[in-house]
């Protein structure tokens, strides 16, 4: 008796399951195809940057192996052009270049290159160095509360730049002459608890030899 329950049971089971599929067949189909269309969707996506960040870094290897086949104006566009496309490793690349050789004069196009690479880099630490070195090109150039501005990530963070962040501010600081608020800034590197020792110790001997009263 129990043996036909338990059979009656399973074949009840295998006709629900059936009529499941046989009512719900239009819906399972088009589930199965959106997955599916997903799926593919995301390989594909991810073969199209692969595929971009490598035309991106034959663009920008051709250049920077052959600069005296292009005049300044040219390596300077095809430069501009590689940030736009926003490859994050080779638009950073593209922005040092034209900082370190000095392509572009207008400081507003600079301030914005600098803005768009940083907001592309997803990596905290890449990120933060592209802040610091936004800070120090503009470090002659920049107002306190601008300096600050750009900055204060780095100060109120645990970024291994915060000891460089801190640096430059005192060096801004005691360039301008504000001997105050340069030691003030030079004596929160020596109370990180993970400051490299090197900078520590250097800056341990300009707080002796420069504020030494």
């Amino acid at each position: 008796m129990d043996e036909d329950i338990a059979i009656v049971n399973e074949n009840t089971r295998i006709s629900l399951i059936k009529n499941f599929f046989k009512n719900n067949s239009k819906n399972i189909a088009i589930s199965m195809i959106f997955i599916i269309a997903i799926v593919i969707s995301f390989f594909a996506y991810d073969e199209i940057k692969k595929r971009k960040k490598e035309k991106i870094a034959v663009d920008y290897n051709r250049i920077i192996f052959n600069t005296d086949k292009y005049n300044q104006n040219d390596i300077k566009n095809e430069m501009i052009k590689i940030i736009n496309e926003k490859v994050d490793t080779y638009s950073t690349l593209a922005l040092y270049h034209l900082i370190d050789n000095n392509l572009i004069d207008d400081q507003n196009t600079i301030r914005d290159l600098f803005d768009k690479v940083i907001s592309i880099n997803k990596d905290d630490e890449l990120r933060n160095l592209i802040v610091f070195k936004k800070a120090l090109y503009f470090s002659d150039k920049y107002t306190e509360s601008k300096m600050l501005e750009i900055l204060n990530p780095l100060l109120n963070s645990e970024s291994i730049w915060k000891q460089h962040a801190f640096l430059l501010m005192g060096d801004y600081y005691f360039h301008k002459k504000q001997y105050a608020k340069s030691k003030e800034f030079l004596e929160k590197i020596t109370q990180l608890s993970d400051v490299n020792p090197k900078i520590k110790l250097d800056v341990e001997r300009r707080l002796n030899r420069d504020f030494n009263e």
